[in-house]
């Protein structure tokens, strides 16, 4: 590790301040406790506050997914870490020419079951910054307090990000980000707006595309979104929100099946639904989650010819029909997005098109602006 390096995650700094965006410190270094020499920019992103920057990181661990393909959709070095490695699902990127992650070496942060202190503590001795919000560690795991994520950005590695994926954790009393909105934040401390701004314009293009096949409102489904397990005996539930975790069936207007029925979404009781009550509602389209390291033809044999087998489960009509899929993953970046939204549009709408240019976004991720 070059002296550089060190000293780069040494002189990281942190406030609370509520200077949006990048900017100069000129006229804030004495709030700010450095000087001018010491740091080049700063990002502020709510719960974090104001964090500034004496260089741009060269490593870094990512909470999940989301966060972490927002760095390679910048053209970074992949995470040395995320929170569980198994939900990030790099297979996605088979789909971009030129792109791709092995996360095989990747640290699960989560492996064993347990998150630490001091596993941070080790970590932050090989990465510059953990792209995770430190609200989403202190809520899930045991044992830690405000004064353990203090402990740990002592070391000179701090804390950058907000939990976008979900809108049901109570914790969470602050401003959420869209998924653009995260990103844009991400490109200001990697330095790469060049790279932000291609995808936006990209994604501009990409959803114009999109809202031309949404069909009418009386013809679009009733989908049934539920956590799955491989016994299929019973499901837990979800409703459609604006967390960017379900922003392709947003995208695609779909009708949330549970929306107006008495299910309550498994953040907000931890419970479940049976093959009675979804007889009851007999959705349209049925979405399994949980499942996406399964190939399409996995999930087929694994099952979906289960629930065919299954003497309830064959009255559905989902089942029935043919209508049953892979609900997308918990965490989405802009280059996930791309490939989830296309596949859905193409089992639920019967799209035969490509909604964007694959060629384009692996030019943007390898820097061909």
């Amino acid at each position: 590790m070059s002296d550089e390096r060190t000293w780069t995650r040494r002189n990281v700094l942190r406030t609370g301040g509520a200077i949006a965006g990048v900017s100069s410190l000129a006229g804030c270094l004495d709030s700010l406790g450095g000087s001018e020499s010491e740091i080049e920019y700063t990002v502020s992103m709510p719960p974090v506050g104001e964090v500034g920057f004496p260089s741009v990181p060269e490593t870094w661990a990512a909470n999940n997914g989301s966060w972490a393909d927002m760095g390679i959709a910048l053209g970074q070095e992949p995470p040395e870490a995320v929170y569980l490695t198994s939900r990030y699902h790099t297979q996605y990127y088979d789909e971009i020419p030129d792109v791709s992650v092995d996360k095989s070496d990747m640290d699960a942060l989560w492996g064993d079951g347990n998150l630490s202190p001091e596993e941070f503590m080790s970590l932050s001795e090989d990465v510059d910054l953990f792209v995770m919000d430190p609200n989403f560690i202190v809520g899930r795991a045991d044992g830690w307090d405000q004064e353990d994520i203090d402990r740990v950005e002592s070391t000179g590695t701090p804390f950058f990000g907000n939990s976008i994926f979900s809108r049901g954790y109570g914790w969470h009393d602050y401003e959420y980000l869209t998924l653009l909105e995260a990103f844009e934040k991400l490109s200001q401390v990697f330095q790469e707006e060049d790279r932000y701004e291609a995808f936006v314009d990209l994604h501009e293009r990409f959803q114009s595309n999109v809202a031309d096949i949404v069909p009418p409102e009386a013809e679009r489904p009733d989908v049934a979104i539920m956590w799955a397990t491989e016994e299929l005996d019973s499901f837990s539930p979800y409703l459609i929100d604006e967390s960017t975790s379900f922003k392709q069936w947003r995208d695609l207007e779909v009708t949330d099946a549970f929306a107006n029925t008495d299910v309550r979404d498994f953040h907000s009781d931890r419970g479940a639904v049976d093959y009675e009550t979804l007889l009851d509602i007999d959705p349209e389209v049925l979405l399994f989650r949980g499942l996406e390291n399964k190939t399409a033809q996995e999930f087929q044999s694994d099952i979906v010819s289960k629930l065919e087998a299954d003497d309830t489960a064959q009255k559905l009509t989902a089942v029935q029909n043919g209508d049953v899929y892979r609900g997308g993953p918990l965490y989405q970046g802009p280059i996930t997005n791309l490939v989830v939204t296309q596949r859905a549009a193409e089992q639920l709408y019967d799209v035969d098109e490509q909604l964007y240019d694959p060629q384009e976004v692996g030019d943007i991720v390898n820097g061909n602006l």
